[in-house]
């Protein structure tokens, strides 16, 4: 008699010890196939891998939401179990998300052990959920809150929220919600970050800069602000920019200058800015890390020289808000 395992292509060639029992398959025959060198894998406790080599980065994202999830519910409605946290984000492809440990919701009370690397998390506040790349998984705003309160790095939260934000998975205001919510606003890395993306930054650069910037006591810029000629034309949107003098910041980070022709779209860029009567100071997020009064300082001497020019810059800023610093994200 030929027995076969539930729907494999359905769940990435991943099952349970549930499902696969209850297609008949006898418990010995289940321990000889994933034994070392057969052509099954156990990834979890009573989760398998229907298939020889390593599993990709979704398999084990699903393994992680079968073994939390509660049989014989079918794991993939996401009804017990949800990918959450830095996983579910990584999984999205937001960059510098940490894909483990795999943080995965469950309904409160319920309560169940750690594996490795999988983290369930009991809930009450059960979320709207999604499937990302063929894994339930918890929406954008919760994974990021839920993100934020188990990362120990402030950086990494202040990096992670911005990549979120830019990315386009939710907009600094439902972000800040959230994180109200859940009740992670008084954490120093949450509230500032989410004080530094409502500001308009949209790095940790960036935010590093806002705070440079504001501890040397100078004028608050519009950050990120697009930019258009006297005609209409897109110029350019710096990281900062001071309209009344004609200053612009630009952050430029070494990772995106590795090729000829990215160094000289930023060059292009500058060339623009100054063509339209715009003084530009450039920094790297190195300089703003470890020498933050170098780039205050130039910045200080270009917005004098930006106030007595008698020709004001033609570059016209649009579609921003100026917001004062500091924010309180209360």
């Amino acid at each position: 008699m030929t027995r076969t395992v539930p729907a494999p292509d359905r769940q990435l060639r991943l099952a349970t010890r549930h499902q696969l029992l209850r297609t008949g398959l006898a418990p010995s025959t289940l321990t000889r196939r994933s034994r070392p060198g057969g052509p099954w894998q156990r990834l979890l406790p009573h989760v398998y891998l229907l298939q020889t080599g390593p599993p990709s980065a979704r398999q084990r994202a699903l393994s992680a939401v079968l073994y939390a999830a509660q049989p014989p519910a079918d794991p993939l409605t996401g009804a017990t179990a949800a990918l959450t946290g830095g996983a579910a984000l990584a999984l999205l492809g937001v960059r510098g998300a940490p894909a483990t440990p795999a943080h995965v919701l469950i309904r409160a009370p319920r309560r169940l052990h750690r594996a490795p690397g999988v983290h369930p998390l009991p809930t009450r506040r059960w979320p709207p959920t999604v499937m990302v790349s063929g894994v339930p998984a918890a929406r954008p705003l919760r994974a990021a809150a839920d993100f934020v309160a188990h990362a120990d790095s402030a950086d990494l939260v202040r990096s992670v929220l911005a990549n979120v934000v830019q990315s386009g998975w939710c907009n600094p205001s439902d972000l800040h919600a959230e994180l109200r919510a859940a009740r992670l606003l008084r954490r120093p890395a949450a509230g500032a970050a989410a004080a530094e993306l409502l500001a308009g930054t949209r790095s940790l650069a960036e935010g590093r800069a806002r705070e440079a910037l504001f501890a040397a006591g100078l004028p608050t810029p519009l950050w990120n602000a697009r930019l258009h000629t006297p005609t209409g034309a897109f110029l350019a949107s710096p990281d900062a920019y001071w309209p009344d003098q004609g200053v612009a910041l630009e952050v430029d980070s070494v990772e995106y200058h590795f090729t000829r022709d990215a160094w000289q779209a930023t060059l292009n860029r500058r060339l623009r800015l100054e063509a339209h009567g715009i003084l530009v100071v450039s920094t790297t997020p190195a300089i703003l890390r470890t020498t933050p009064a170098t780039v205050t300082a130039a910045v200080t001497a270009l917005l004098a020289l930006g106030a007595t020019r008698p020709t004001p810059p033609t570059a016209v800023a649009r579609g921003h808000q100026q917001l004062l610093l500091p924010f309180e994200p209360c």
